[in-house]
């Protein structure tokens, strides 16, 4: 999966924001989003009519009806579209790029907000998802050591459960009886969230902030996508790191992935690993992406041939430390983070952040 460079160019000319799209609904909806947020709306129908205009727009819309871009320019902010046209919104972000996807009408409060912020964008942190090529993969420990280690090299950092169906971060934190901000008392969230709130009603473990899903055996029916979109965007101001344990499920790829910087994609040095990687892929935004390889110190010969095999740059490899699955049982992941060859991985990874970190 192609791979787009961080920090793309963005000219700051114009405070415009410009909507590509020959449906007369959608341009009517969008109208009143932009006029709630108090900006200038363009809107033009085609990629044709855009071109003269998508450099200098502070942001760039695409309806879901348009199949092409103008050539050589930057990918779209979000693509719009309507409730009801299922898969095909998300495979259309990828295949034209779109950092982010908006399903109106239940996204508007998020799609104003986000664009009053592009008139005046804060300094914020970044969004690394980490997710499992296959069950199993050890996406979960991975994600913790690196939030560990970042926390632990002087980072503010916050790591997200996003996978409802995945037990409770927060049981292998072993600080299920911490105090604080589960996702289900966000489920009726809407609109902006402060973070100095967000962060100070949160619990704490092993030096970070985390958001999980309780770790009970009650059925968890996840959290509308307008309400993940109001607490990443709150992380990214509060913290400078936000991990995201994004799970493997449609539901938590569609309403996580999307919203993340770059990703992750943990493995094992397994053929049939490998495989159900790059079928994954197809289901990724078109961000920045990386394999990390779980495997003894052997798995380090055969990981750049995986990662080939995948199609995706092999960044680091996890290691297999004895004990890993009892200590994750056992709620005692932190501990075992403290080792030498976890630490070693960890560093790897945050090496991938390019010194975005203090």
């Amino acid at each position: 999966m192609g791979a787009r460079a961080p920090g793309a160019w963005l000219p700051a000319e114009s405070a415009e924001t410009l909507l590509v799209t020959g449906f007369d609904f959608l341009r009517g909806e969008i109208e009143g989003i932009v006029a709630a947020a108090g900006g200038e709306l363009r809107v033009v129908a085609d990629a044709t009519e855009a071109a003269p205009f998508w450099d200098t727009a502070a942001v760039v819309l695409v309806g879901s009806d348009i199949r092409e871009l103008p050539p050589r320019r930057r990918a779209p902010a979000v693509l719009v579209g309507l409730g009801g046209e299922g898969d095909s919104l998300w495979h259309l972000a990828a295949a034209l790029g779109a950092e982010r996807v908006a399903v109106l009408p239940d996204a508007a409060a998020w799609l104003a907000e986000y664009l009053s912020r592009s008139r005046s964008p804060e300094a914020g942190g970044l969004v690394l998802g980490v997710t499992g090529g296959c069950g199993g993969a050890g996406a979960t420990t991975a994600a913790i050591w690196i939030a560990q280690a970042a926390a632990e090299w002087g980072a503010r950092v916050l790591l997200i459960d996003g996978d409802p169906w995945g037990g409770g971060l927060e049981l292998a934190l072993a600080a299920e009886e911490s105090l604080g901000l589960r996702w289900t008392d966000l489920s009726d969230a809407s609109g902006s969230i402060d973070p100095e709130q967000l962060s100070d009603a949160l619990p704490v473990a092993g030096g970070f902030s985390f958001l999980s899903w309780p770790g009970s055996r009650e059925r968890q029916s996840g959290v509308e996508a307008a309400t993940v979109g109001g607490v990443l965007d709150a992380a990214r101001r509060g913290y400078e790191l936000v991990l995201v344990d994004i799970g493997r499920g449609t539901e938590p790829l569609r309403t996580f992935a999307w919203d993340c910087d770059r990703i992750l994609v943990v493995a094992p040095a397994q053929l049939k690993a490998a495989v159900a990687s790059a079928r994954l892929l197809q289901e990724l935004p078109p961000v920045e992406t990386a394999l990390v390889i779980r495997g003894k110190a052997g798995a380090v010969l055969d990981g750049p041939l995986i990662a080939e095999s995948v199609g995706l740059p092999l960044q680091g490899l996890v290691p297999e430390v004895k004990g890993t699955a009892s200590a994750t049982e056992l709620g005692r992941l932190l501990e075992m983070g403290r080792r030498r060859t976890v630490r070693r991985f960890a560093a790897s990874v945050l090496e991938l952040l390019g010194g975005e970190l203090p």
